[in-house]
């Protein structure tokens, strides 16, 4: 009986077993698949990040562990009104991307079908061009001699050309349209969510359309709205060639200042401490950022 019971309990937790130690062995062959992309993602993107790091914390000379390179940039007025100025300019894009995009998008999802898809294929065609062609082009209509200033002086409007270049405006109006599908897109996919019932039975209660929007359908895309606004200003932070170009070098940003830290100044350090600020604030945002998409998804 006793052998019995236990051929019985072998071929009972035989099959059991079996899985568990199946499983262990994918873990360590995935592992293994895995580990020539672990291998270069660590020594193109992480060990560099790391580098930039400890540049940041050493003593160029020396070698040593020191806090030297921070106490100098945050001592300098110069940096910090840079990060002050950088930082004002992505909330500033940020808001006209929400301010154009959100229209928008709300404006797409109400056309007919294949009217919709042609609006979201120009949409989306803007990630096909350069960004640096996108940026010159800007050149050519917003240009003293350019499309709008020769519609203003048509109209009447202006007497002289008006100054959109080389500018904090040509930045903000260059840059935003570069981010504006970033926006656009996933609040387009949020808004096709919504449940429309909640939106009927409101207007059944006696709802008027503005009421509904503004009470209903409004708080139902802020999750998406907030988090597609995070990405936009983290993506803006970054920003190089447009405020180069529109800019003039007379708005000097984040990505500007790295530029003449590095090749003009030769302030490696400097600049590894200013790419670990903008890292700590990306990183910061990010993760503000994939809450909000992971707890409203």
């Amino acid at each position: 009986m006793i052998d019995a019971s236990l051929a019985i309990d072998g071929a009972v937790a035989g099959p059991a077993a079996a899985p568990a130690s199946a499983r262990r062995r994918f873990r360590w062959d995935l592992l293994l698949l895995i580990a020539p992309l672990l291998l270069v993602t660590a020594v193109v993107f992480d060990v560099p990040l790391l580098n930039t790091a400890y540049w940041a914390v050493s003593d160029a000379k020396s070698g040593a562990l020191t806090t030297r390179h921070f106490q100098e940039f945050l001592e300098s007025n110069a940096y910090m009104r840079i990060i002050w100025r950088t930082l004002f300019v992505s909330l500033e894009v940020t808001l006209v991307t929400i301010l154009l995009g959100y229209p928008l998008a709300y404006w797409t999802t109400k056309l007919r079908p294949r009217l919709r898809m042609i609006v979201l294929a120009l949409v989306v065609m803007t990630f096909w061009v350069s960004i640096l062609v996108r940026t010159y082009a800007w050149i050519v209509i917003l240009g003293n001699a350019g499309l709008v200033n020769r519609s203003l002086h048509w109209l009447g409007i202006t007497s002289k050309p008006v100054e959109f270049l080389y500018n904090e405006l040509g930045i903000v109006i260059g840059m935003t349209n570069v981010l504006l599908p970033f926006l656009v897109l996933p609040l387009y996919a949020a808004m096709l969510r919504v449940d429309q019932r909640l939106l009927q039975v409101a207007e059944t209660l006696g709802a008027s359309r503005l009421r509904i929007f503004w009470q209903v359908f409004f708080p139902l895309t802020v999750p998406t709205l907030a988090a597609s606004s995070i990405l936009v200003f983290i993506l803006s932070l970054g920003f190089y060639i447009t405020p180069a170009v529109l800019g003039g070098g007379k708005v000097p940003l984040i990505a500007n200042m790295m530029d003449l830290l590095i090749n003009r100044f030769a302030r490696w350090e400097i600049a590894a401490v200013v790419s670990v600020v903008l890292m700590a604030i990306t990183l910061t945002l990010y993760a503000v950022y994939q809450r909000l998409r992971e707890k409203y998804q």
